[in-house]
């Protein structure tokens, strides 16, 4: 039975949880906390991929023989296979735990339920689903590439409050304010892989780079990933001759689920943000793979033919898609609208 109790100490897993945003690919975020009668023992969250997991992480902060009859929060369901670091059921059952609670469950079809039977069958008593919604949102990439075979695409752009981009020849490429740019220097510490497009590339000539000192020392640079239909003269742009250069990757004439299927198969991303013009931006639209919208809008009007958002579009009212849990803020002098598509599933790659 879910209490307020188990939604406490899970909301300081999720907390733990966090800390692996953007660290752990193609791992997923996780964070664990040992409690035993209310008081808390030990915490712990994945790092980076080849790490302890958050259970193992937080056992390692326990003397021997203090987890016995401990309560295990975990904000998803511990592994029940072995990997580089051993299953985390085989180690919870090793030191006598007495009660796991998680929040969601292993995305991966052929895993889920099964730590639910081992932990039963040893003895531990199971509970599921304490704030299951938020643990799966932090895990949101991790069970998109389980599920659909990609990364989860988070699309960001910049508008005039007339959904436009139109800017003079030769002007700065930003709408928004700093307080707005610097905010989209943490999104991009928290994805795996930034795309553009090979128009935005040749126009604003992009870094693409972090540069907040806010973000952690352990983040390494996202692959900055150009999709081009005509060939790109590497040496005139500074993503390929940078200290990163060698990690910038161009895709020309390729379909865009085989370079999304690319960057989680070959590269282990399991998060990317669409930073691109209104052209790219409305083809993943066209093509039901944009998840996650993080729009700013600027307290301007620009008129003229440059959209946001382009594609075909929508050609009625049942076509429409809208966004989900949108939250809206004021973010500097522009406002930020965030929110996840509004669809019954994520258009996969099985086509």
């Amino acid at each position: 039975m879910k209490t307020s109790e188990d939604e406490k100490w899970m909301s300081v897993a999720l907390s733990e949880a966090s800390r692996g945003f953007g660290l752990t690919a193609p791992n997923p975020p996780v964070g664990a906390v040992f409690v035993k009668d209310g008081v808390e023992l030990a915490r712990g969250w994945h790092r980076k991929s080849g790490a302890p997991h958050a259970e193992r992480d937080a056992l390692g902060k326990l003397e021997p023989g203090a987890a016995r009859g401990t309560t295990v929060y975990v904000t998803l369901e511990p592994c029940s296979t072995s990997g580089r670091t051993g299953a985390c059921t085989a180690a919870l059952i090793s030191v006598g735990v007495g009660r796991v609670v998680y929040g969601a469950e292993d995305p991966n079809p052929a895993h889920v339920g099964r730590a639910d039977y081992l932990l039963r069958n040893a003895g531990i008593e199971v509970e599921s689903g304490v704030l299951a919604k938020e643990c799966e949102k932090s895990i949101r990439g991790f069970a998109m590439v389980q599920t659909g075979g990609r990364p989860w695409v988070i699309a960001k752009t910049a508008m005039s409050l007339d959904g436009k981009i139109t800017r003079p020849p030769g002007e700065g490429q930003w709408l928004s304010g700093g307080e707005a740019r610097e905010e989209v220097q943490l999104v991009r510490a928290e994805v795996d892989a930034i795309i553009t497009s090979g128009e935005t590339l040749r126009r604003d000539d992009p870094a693409l780079t972090l540069r907040s000192k806010k973000i952690s020392k352990d983040k390494r640079q996202p692959k900055r990933v150009v999709l081009t239909r005509d060939v790109i003269d590497r040496s005139k742009y500074q993503i390929f001759n940078d200290v990163h250069g060698d990690e910038s990757l161009v895709y020309e004439n390729v379909r865009t689920y085989d370079v999304l299927r690319t960057l989680s198969q070959k590269h282990g991303a399991t998060m990317v943000l669409l930073e691109a013009g209104g052209s790219l931006i409305g083809s993943f639209l066209d093509q039901g793979l944009i998840d996650e919208w993080i729009i700013y809008l600027a307290p301007m009007v620009t008129g003229g033919p440059t959209p946001s958002v382009g594609g075909e579009g929508a050609f009625n009212l049942a076509d429409r898609l809208g966004l989900k849990e949108v939250k809206i803020d004021r973010i500097g002098n522009d406002l930020r609208v965030r929110g996840f598509m509004s669809r019954e599933r994520a258009v996969n790659l099985d086509r």
